[in-house]
């Protein structure tokens, strides 16, 4: 349920004072997209500066709101000095949507602060970006990890298997993330055989962290999934090896 703004909420917002004006914004935080009729105020006061504290807690408050009125000021935000500016940045536009919000996030994957260029790449998984995802493609070659699964929820069959590829080439753990969104989307996202053909990639790797993960895909996969691919993660994880355990032995030298 939604909390009411506190009625003297927009004339803390108003005043000079910086406790009452953080005090109102803690209050917008809390209620949420029943705080957008403050949201004009807050644009207002970031535009005309406010400390860096405050700048903070402004831009997290609108992207608790859910505005995407706000998305355009937000983003100003996403080429700021301060990295913590930045990462806030970021973290707000993903919930505030909209075409300006996804060009900003798709700019910040190439910033210079690893924990902005993670942060942009997971809001465009959030955002449903699909136009992105030769931008996170270029990311996660260039060491950000949270684009893989951003792209594994995003990919086009195509796309998916190029993902799959680098099984090769990067990370088992950072590939696997976005093979996991990937293998439990609807068929009419991806079809079967694309999963199909997947799952029996990973099967012919017969590795014990291969099986790990299908056994985390086998625990989270959708009771309303396809038959088919169920079937085909069951059999490969019948057919792998068992993983290791806190008390299995070591293997001998």
């Amino acid at each position: 349920m939604a909390i009411p703004l506190p009625p003297d909420a927009l004339a803390r917002l108003k005043s000079r004072d910086p406790h009452r004006i953080e005090s109102a914004l803690g209050d917008v935080r809390v209620s949420g997209r029943a705080g957008l009729g403050a949201v004009p105020l807050i644009v207002e006061l970031l535009r005309h500066g406010l400390p860096d504290e405050l700048t903070r807690a402004a831009i997290d408050t609108l992207g608790d709101t859910e505005s995407e009125a706000s998305s355009e000021t937000v983003a100003w935000y996403t080429h700021h000095r301060d990295p913590a500016l930045r990462r806030s940045s970021v973290s707000a536009l993903a919930k505030t949507k909209g075409s300006i919000a996804t060009r900003a996030l798709r700019s910040a994957l190439s910033d210079s602060d690893p924990g902005v260029r993670g942060l942009a790449a997971s809001g465009l998984g959030r955002l449903r970006a699909k136009e992105a995802v030769g931008d996170l493609f270029r990311a996660l070659e260039h060491n950000v990890p949270e684009a893989a699964a951003s792209i594994g929820a995003l990919c086009t069959p195509a796309e998916c298997d190029r993902l799959a590829k680098k099984l090769s080439t990067l990370p088992f753990d950072v590939i696997t993330s976005g093979l996991s969104e990937m293998l439990v989307r609807p068929t009419g996202e991806v079809d079967d055989e694309t999963k199909v053909a997947i799952v029996g990639q990973l099967r012919a790797m017969a590795t014990p962290e291969v099986s790990r993960f299908l056994r985390g895909v086998q625990s989270r996969y959708p009771a309303r999934g396809s038959e088919r691919v169920k079937r085909v993660i069951d059999e490969a994880v019948a057919a792998s090896p068992s993983p290791p355990t806190a008390d299995s032995p070591e293997p001998a030298p």
